[in-house]
């Protein structure tokens, strides 16, 4: 990648020449851009002289060469002499914002072979170091060392900072002179447990939920830990903050939250960052809207659905005086896209861009649950009545009212009992984990209901909806049972909209436990202990350590600012969504029957109740849309053989498990290796007891003494950081961006036959509809957010690309079968592409017009509804 001219010299003393490529702090860094007096890139000499010159930059870094052949007399590598970089080169292969800069190392010949070096920064702030390359070292050739770090003045560390070259090593297998370096750094990475972390810090370790309360602040902004016996929980970063007055188990909130610094934002991400994602901080935004609809500027409700859709054509207008008085700083200006008058525009959602009422047909509202934002909750209906797993001492009796009545008119012929035994029913469940905080959510200024919707499929292949149950606590208390009643549907008159309220209660509750489950606990939330444990266990040039270090990318950090901003008390999530203050408590709650093993594509599709597994009183959800058939592609046969998100998951799940079987079987030649390589074992022992230790006793857990289970493992792993949370995370926009088709919350109940409300319904349909999904407040925090969460950023990589090209390992059989991997993918998009213009498939466009491609595994920038990054990064 880097040119260099390799070793000269004569005698014992050699020189090796290099190239080191590196990026000084951004100005814009996301990280600091709250706090001004960070923001500075002036350089100090050890006299604290300011100088700025390339010169003084290349002399305050210097680099020692550590052997990987030649053991001093304690064991540990030889090093070489300290050499400071030289100066700036040009080089055509530097990305934006890089620089390249040569060195020279004296390098005696009894010192063997480079395999790691020691780096110092002198300088009072940070630079990132990208790569370092040796090249002509005799029979060796090019020595590449990819690095992708923040290095901090050398004050900063206790040890100092090491690098390992690119290659690959099981603990047994490497070199002698580096077992004690390998071993020193992990331990460095671990800390004690200890003290405040600071922003230099490296150290990765666990701690529960307790940060996202400011009880100090306002009683009503005590939340409950998360992570316990009580309320388990997947654990977070610890950055051992203080703990608040108030509630000494509730960490302190602060401007600085810790972070392992080589997990925040790159430069370009930052840049990226600030002109889309800071809309979603609450001290821009909000005070903006809260002022606006406070002082009559902004009327409370949206009158009719043209006033919606005018959201994407004209944009929502203030005053120029009364903006010029925010967006302090320049950046913040593109926020408010301030043209004339105008403030917030957005674009238009792609499930309206063809036609803009497909969202009211029945047809768009069925295909959604296959082919949405949420395409993985739909189950087989496998008992008639649905049944409640709920405690009937406590909570009544809740099985389903819904009766043979309401749906054999529909059923082409068809009892109920024939439409189960062919496999033809199926239900959207939103009622049981709902039922407990059902009460306290409509004690607020929210009023909803817990929903089951039985869908039908047709011999076209496409899900109709049959019947819908809204369910509400009995006036009397939760032990008499639910208030329910069933809907059908209906196309004229108030019916028509009584049909299409019905609906939204169902869309508000997917919403929500899409955006909280769906999205959050079962993607971001659950990959950050692998993040962790991976860093504290395995070593940076461990085979499993280089696998899935690419699928980690920026999600810690994302992590981090969404419980700053978006999942914490009064934070977006809480404002915007229907669960509010109870959001993160009720994802605990389900995060009880979060199964690992079940996250793997095929065994979700296939996973049904194991009557095994209740004997030990464990019962896992089930889905029984697929069954497992050896004839099919792989391995799996639909029930709904159209069934956008599966059949596409399915192709990408394949291609992952088959590249991570032959990069496995490249390292491990043998189960018995896999069992004796202590960072593997202790990574999953504290991946499973600490990082999911709430979870630690359930049965389901790989035991991980099979290379089959690494693969398994691993395959899941990458699936969920990648694929999954792409098909969840980038329709948001396209889909809910239309607030009328993804509804958030409902404010009032369903109008009753006679009352006054019916009377309105009849006269004045969509008003009445507007008034009772969510707000024009709610609605322009909710669009502002998920056009930002459904963005790609310019220097996003994608499943089969990595950062470092083809240098991240030495070993060239894993490179190639990464490259087989990259092209199996591309091979993968342009089939996905036939099956989208096949008008046979209804359910890849549907009614909406809008062909699936959120699993096409290629994006650009921006907002595409496709791409699938490697990683939870936004």
């Amino acid at each position: 990648m880097e040119k260099a001219f390799g070793i000269f010299g004569g005698g014992n003393k050699q020189k090796i020449k290099g190239t080191v490529v590196l990026m000084r702090k951004n100005v814009l860094d996301i990280n600091s851009i709250t706090n001004p007096s960070t923001v500075v890139d002036t350089i100090f000499d050890i006299f604290g002289t300011a100088i700025d010159t390339v010169t003084a930059f290349a002399t305050s870094i210097s680099i020692q060469l550590i052997s990987a052949t030649k053991p001093d007399g304690k064991g540990k590598g030889k090093t070489g002499s300290a050499t400071k970089l030289r100066g700036q080169i040009s080089l055509p292969t530097l990305g934006a914002k890089e620089e390249a800069y040569d060195v020279d190392f004296e390098w005696e010949t009894d010192l063997g072979i480079p395999g790691a070096f020691y780096i110092k920064n002198f300088m009072q702030n940070e630079f990132y170091l990208k790569s370092v390359t040796l090249e002509d070292i005799p029979n060796q050739g090019t020595i590449h060392f990819i690095c992708n770090s923040w290095i901090y003045n050398s004050n900063s560390y206790k040890t100092d900072r090491i690098f390992f070259s690119n290659n690959t090593y099981l603990p047994s297998d490497t070199p002698a002179p580096l077992v004690s370096y390998r071993e020193e750094e992990l331990k460095n990475v671990r800390g004690n447990g200890t003290g405040e972390r600071k922003e230099s810090d490296r150290i990765y370790d666990y701690d529960v939920y307790n940060d996202l309360g400011d009880p100090d602040k306002n009683a009503q902004l005590a939340r409950p830990v998360l992570g316990g016996s009580a309320l388990p929980y997947p654990r977070r970063g610890r950055t051992g903050r203080g703990k608040t007055k108030k509630d000494p188990n509730s960490e302190k909130p602060s401007a600085f939250v810790y972070l392992p610094r080589d997990e925040a934002f790159g430069h370009l991400k930052s840049s990226d960052f600030l002109v889309y994602a800071l809309k979603s901080v609450s001290q821009d935004v909000l005070p903006v809207l809260t002022d606006a609809f406070d002082g009559s500027l902004l009327s409370l409700e949206f009158d009719n659905f043209e006033e919606v859709r005018k959201l994407y054509e004209g944009g929502v207008t203030l005053p120029t005086n009364f903006l010029s008085k925010y967006a302090p700083i320049p950046v913040l200006k593109e926020i408010f896209r301030t043209d004339g008058e105008q403030f917030l525009k957005y674009p238009p959602p792609k499930v309206m861009q063809v036609d803009k009422s497909a969202w009211m047909t029945d047809a768009e509202f069925a295909r959604e649950t296959i082919a949405g934002v949420n395409p993985n909750v739909i189950k087989i209906l496998e008992e008639f009545p649905p049944r409640s797993k709920l405690d009937t001492q406590a909570y009544g009796d809740h099985t389903c009212i819904i009766t043979k009545e309401h749906l054999e008119p529909n059923l082409g012929g068809l009892t109920v009992e024939q439409a189960i035994e062919n496999k033809k029913l199926f239900i959207l469940d939103h009622h049981d984990y709902l039922i407990p905080y059902l009460r306290r959510i409509n004690s607020s200024t929210t009023k909803t209901y817990a929903t089951r919707t039985i869908f039908f499929l047709k011999d076209d292949g496409t899900l109709t909806p049959l019947a819908i149950e809204l369910s509400k606590p009995h006036g009397q208390g939760d032990e008499y049972g639910p208030l329910s009643e069933v809907y059908v549907p209906a196309y004229e008159g108030v019916e028509a909209y009584i049909w299409l309220l019905a609906k939204a209660y169902v869309v508000v509750n997917d919403s929500c436990y899409h955006q909280i489950v769906s999205h959050w606990l079962n993607t971001h939330a659950v990959v950050e202990p692998f993040v962790i444990a991976t860093n504290r266990q395995l070593s940076v040039v461990h085979p499993i350590y280089k696998l899935l270090f690419p699928h980690y990318r920026d999600t810690m950090n994302i992590n981090s600012l969404a419980r700053k901003s978006l999942v914490n008390a009064d934070g977006i999530i809480e404002q915007t969504f229907l669960w509010s203050r109870y959001s993160l408590e009720m994802s605990a709650v389900i995060y009880k029957d979060w199964v690992f093993s079940d996250q793997a594509l095929p065994n979700d599709l296939v996973k049904r109740l194991d009557t095994t597994v209740v004997l030990i009183n464990v019962i896992w959800m089930h889905r029984g849309v697929a069954v497992k058939d050896p004839s099919a592609p792989h391995g799996v046969k639909l029930l709904i053989e159209d069934y956008p998100y599966a059949s596409d998951g399915l192709e990408i799940w394949d291609a992952i498990k088959s590249w991570v079987q032959e990069y496995v079987a490249f390292y491990y030649k043998s189960d018995e290796v896999l069992q004796k390589d202590p960072e593997l074992q202790a990574w999953w022992k504290e991946l499973v007891e600490v990082g999911h230790g709430d979870l630690k006793d359930k049965p389901w857990w790989p035991k991980m003494q099979t290379r089959e289970e690494l693969v398994e493992a691993s395959a899941t792993l990458i699936w969920i950081a990648s694929a999954l949370h792409a098909a969840v995370n980038f329709g948001q926009y396209p889909y809910g961006g239309l607030i009328l088709n993804r509804p958030t919350i409902s404010r009032r109940f369903m109008p009753e036959k006679g009352s006054a409300e019916y009377v309105a319904l009849g006269k004045n349909p969509e008003k009445e509809f507007l008034k009772t999904i969510t707000g024009k407040k709610e609605t322009l925090i909710d669009l502002t957010v998920i056009e930002i969460l459904s963005r790609h950023t310019s220097d996003e990589f994608y499943l089969g690309e990595r950062d470092g090209g083809d240098y991240w390992t030495s070993d060239t059989v894993p490179l190639e079968a990464f490259k087989r991997f990259g092209k199996k993918l591309a091979e993968i998009e342009e089939k996905l592409v036939q099956k989208n213009n096949d008008e046979t498939l209804r359910n890849r466009t549907g009614p909406a017009k809008m062909p699936y491609t959120l699993l096409f595994p290629s994006s650009e920038e921006g907002l595409t509804f496709r791409g699938i990054p490697n990683s939870i990064s936004i």
